[in-house]
């Protein structure tokens, strides 16, 4: 099936570079397809214009468009992770040459945001309990990488008298 939605991430000259990075990172990925700016511009022809490249299944287009847009916090690429070592895996491998951020966020050398969160994050947010889903969210807003069994200690603390 079609993938019907692609994210596009627009890049100064670092859209190969950054795509064989993701794909380094993340398993069962590739990259599908390189393009290059021809005589017509608006770029020097023969530089990479365009890479197409899927991470784990999701595909995504990598553009050197130019120095005049940049990325910020306002889009971000959530990683689901199954458990703490898959957390400590994409933290340590996204972040370096980055910035770590709160709450599990971070942005990787490139300057994109990411989250890397625990798939029971959500489930923890929205307990039937109000007050395990606030201890939760308390731990979660202190961390900068998020740790699974302290989300998990907090959330079962027994409230202070």
């Amino acid at each position: 099936m079609r993938q019907r939605i692609t994210t596009n991430l627009w890049f100064d000259t670092e859209a190969e570079e950054a795509a064989a990075f993701y794909v380094s990172v993340f398993k069962n990925s590739r990259v599908v397809s390189v393009s290059h700016y021809t005589d017509a511009g608006p770029r020097p022809a023969g530089m990479v214009l365009a890479v197409e490249f899927e991470l784990d299944g999701q595909r995504f287009v990598g553009i050197n468009g130019g120095p005049e847009f940049t990325f910020d916090e306002a889009i971000s690429l959530a990683v689901e992770c199954e458990d703490q070592a898959e957390i400590d895996y994409y933290w340590e491998r996204l972040s370096e040459g980055g910035e770590e951020g709160p709450c599990g966020w971070l942005k990787d050398r490139y300057g994109l945001s990411w989250q890397v969160v625990p798939t029971e994050l959500d489930e923890l947010m929205r307990d039937e309990d109000p007050a395990r889903a606030q201890r939760a969210a308390q731990a979660l807003f202190g961390m900068r990488k998020l740790d699974i069994a302290a989300l998990r200690a907090a959330a079962d603390a027994s409230p202070s008298s």
